[in-house]
């Protein structure tokens, strides 16, 4: 397919640059960040903090950093992060709770990645002779691995309320949080007003390049300053980056319902497969997955044959192929995927 078209649905982190970000990332205004000096970086920090209802904010290069900086500044060693046990935080970010934290992860199963109170209570531990004590609940909004789908408000207002009333904290993995935010009309800042922290990426369907921002007290991101430039995250020149983040923050997120209009069409056109296992109800932002379990092929056959007609997917275990929509893929090129798909799944 060398030269041709490539329609890729693997992820949201695939995204470009916006001519928009580019202009900006040519022009910026620069200092040294680590000296808190870089004009561009407290503006996007000061701006992040501002529309998720924090006092203070902090560019990271990667959502995995933040949400590392994010359960290291609400824990100590020794102590347990509870979260669901599809977590990203837990599947896909390389053990940094235990290598950096010092904490053991207590995963619970959950429907489709979302936590209830009912579902977290029994597992909370205090401190005694022979366990260590819950310090953090961790909740993932939208879920990746559940497939986008979105805590209710008032489960996350419950699980905040009953958890501070124990003296347990709340961290957000709110990587697509802006998906949250389109496709549930609640503002950012209400969604994780009642969370001590919260993480979201400015890249994935924000397009932006480079970054993710985390957001919570001033005191815990001072200390969180310190553990970014410990994992080699004191970036300098950042402003760079940060302009790109800027634009992301303020003019991408109008433009997502469309990514979730797709992903929907894509999620119906899928079910009418029958080989494949889905559920269009439950597809309300950019991630679709299914399962092809009683497909003839193996998902690896899938994805290789796939890409071999110019459409690229993700396997995620087992026989489930996630495709996930974004500013890169038009309605059109979602109705070639469907004719691809349709074509190798027997539709």
């Amino acid at each position: 397919m060398s030269g041709a078209h490539l329609i890729d649905l693997r992820s949201d982190t695939v995204t470009k640059p916006t001519p928009a970000m580019r202009r900006a990332m040519a022009e910026a205004e620069v200092g040294d960040d680590v000296y808190g000096e870089d004009p561009t970086v407290n503006r996007l920090e000061q701006r992040a903090a501002e529309m998720v209802g924090k006092q203070a904010a902090l560019f990271v290069p990667t959502g995995t950093m933040g949400n590392t900086i994010g359960i290291k500044v609400n824990t100590n060693h020794g102590e347990e992060v509870l979260c669901d046990d599809r977590a990203h935080i837990l599947d896909w970010e390389l053990s940094m709770t235990a290598w950096f934290s010092g904490c053991l992860v207590r995963a619970v199963p959950s429907a489709d990645g979302v936590l209830r109170w009912r579902d977290i209570e029994p597992h909370l531990r205090a401190s005694g002779p022979h366990n260590a004590p819950t310090s953090l609940v961790h909740l993932e909004h939208p879920h990746n691995m559940g497939g986008g789908t979105l805590y209710p408000l008032e489960e996350i207002d419950t699980i905040c309320e009953r958890a501070h009333e124990r003296g347990v904290r709340v961290h957000m993995d709110g990587a697509r949080l802006f998906n949250a935010v389109a496709a549930s009309g609640l503002p950012a800042s209400r969604i994780a007003a009642n969370v001590d922290t919260v993480m979201f990426c400015l890249s994935k369907g924000l397009a932006a390049p480079v970054g993710s921002m985390l957001a919570g007290a001033p005191e815990a991101m001072e200390r969180g300053r310190l553990y970014r430039k410990r994992l080699g995250g004191g970036m300098r020149q950042a402003g760079v980056l940060a302009a790109a983040g800027l634009i992301a923050l303020e003019e991408m997120p109008k433009r997502l319902c469309e990514d979730h209009s797709n992903a929907k069409f894509l999620a119906e056109g899928l079910a009418k497969l029958p080989v494949v296992c889905i559920d269009p109800g439950k597809v309300v932002t950019n991630i679709v997955i299914f399962d092809m379990a009683r497909s003839s092929l193996a998902p690896e056959q899938l994805t290789a044959e796939a890409q071999a007609r110019g459409l690229l997917l993700a396997g995620v275990g087992g026989t489930r192929i996630r495709l996930v929509t974004h500013v890169d893929v038009t309605r059109a090129d979602c109705e070639r995927a469907l004719e691809v798909l349709g074509s190798l799944l027997g539709g």
